[in-house]
């Protein structure tokens, strides 16, 4: 299937083609909006193709019906999750409980960034074209405002992205503020109707009763939670906790990641995951190792394969300033 932004090439010609992680940032920002409706007021992007994306986001979910993974972070290079996947019913959870385990062995009491903070990171990308093999590396930093207050900037494949402070009342997904953090609970159920209810309802439902749609936000938006470089100690190991209880997902073997290890790859299956788009972890230790994602070209021509890792992150009290 060509990208899902074919789709809208007529609706806004003179637009630059979105990489693969303005796609996904699009479909939080989708996420988010659709958490916030009602409830919100003022939180809206500050950049000017910000209907776009979100136009993009609803193509691609409701059209499209591509099942969106947590990252861009890729790794790997192993099969289609509908040809190689495990049959075994528990595989995920092992791994996922697993990497909890290792988690928690190595996690330390982390320092909290204040609200006048930001969070810099910085990622390498390395981008295969899939039919000629060309590789490109990229080294892409984000330096994100911890409140929302102030600008943030960002790069995606090399290029410079300015993200506009939050209006009134706005906020992201996940939250930077520590406070907001902490409020996150770290049983692996309580998690997953907290991030789906935003923090807004309880829920009596069993885990085993998400609908598709449910499903399909709480692995995304707990994966947008993984990716914050700083969260208070037992949260991390929390999320793997709840993504093991996520109805969907599924173990794939003997995929490499960044490093040429192999490792075994975590997708979520359920909305026709055909783009490649997992989790990587240790198949021994269960030490997370990183994403695989897959883009495809505006024109459709040319497909993508990213690998990538986090290699440097702090806190900083200003933009473009390091650790």
């Amino acid at each position: 299937m060509n990208d899902e932004l074919e789709i809208l090439r007529e609706w806004d010609a003179d637009a630059a083609p979105l990489t693969g992680p303005a796609r996904d940032r699009a479909r939080h920002r989708l996420l988010n909006a659709m958490a916030h409706a009602g409830r919100r007021t003022g939180t809206r992007p500050g950049r000017r193709h910000a209907l776009r994306l979100a136009a993009t986001v609803v193509v691609a979910t409701a059209v499209a019906g591509t099942a969106v993974l947590i990252g861009t972070d890729g790794s790997g290079e192993g099969g289609a999750p509908g040809t190689s996947t495990l049959r075994v019913e528990n595989a995920a959870a092992t791994v996922l409980n697993g990497a909890a385990a290792w988690e928690r062995e190595q996690e330390k009491e982390p320092v909290a960034p204040r609200d006048d903070q930001f969070i810099y990171s910085k990622r390498i990308i390395k981008e295969t074209e899939q039919k000629t093999g060309e590789v490109k590396t990229y080294t892409d930093e984000m330096w994100d405002s911890v409140d929302v207050s102030k600008r943030s900037l960002s790069m995606e494949l090399g290029r410079e992205m300015w993200e506009e402070p939050a209006g009134k009342g706005g906020g992201v997904w996940p939250p930077r503020k520590w406070s907001e953090l902490r409020k996150l609970p770290q049983d692996p159920e309580k998690l997953i109707w907290a991030i789906l209810s935003f923090g807004s309802r309880a829920d009596d439902r069993s885990i085993s009763d998400l609908d598709k749609l449910e499903r399909f936000e709480a692995y995304w938006l707990l994966g947008e939670l993984l990716k914050n470089p700083v969260l208070p100690r037992g949260l991390r190991p929390a999320a793997y906790e709840a993504l093991a209880l996520v109805p969907g997902v599924k173990t794939i073997p003997g995929v490499k990641d960044s490093a040429g290890r192999t490792g075994v790859g975590i997708a979520h299956t359920e909305r026709g995951s055909s783009e490649g788009r997992y989790l990587i972890f240790d198949p021994a230790s269960y030490e997370f190792l990183g994403f695989r994602d897959e883009r495809t070209s505006a024109s459709g021509k040319k497909k993508y394969t990213q690998l990538s890792h986090v290699v440097d992150w702090g806190i900083v009290d200003r933009v473009k300033q390091r650790p």
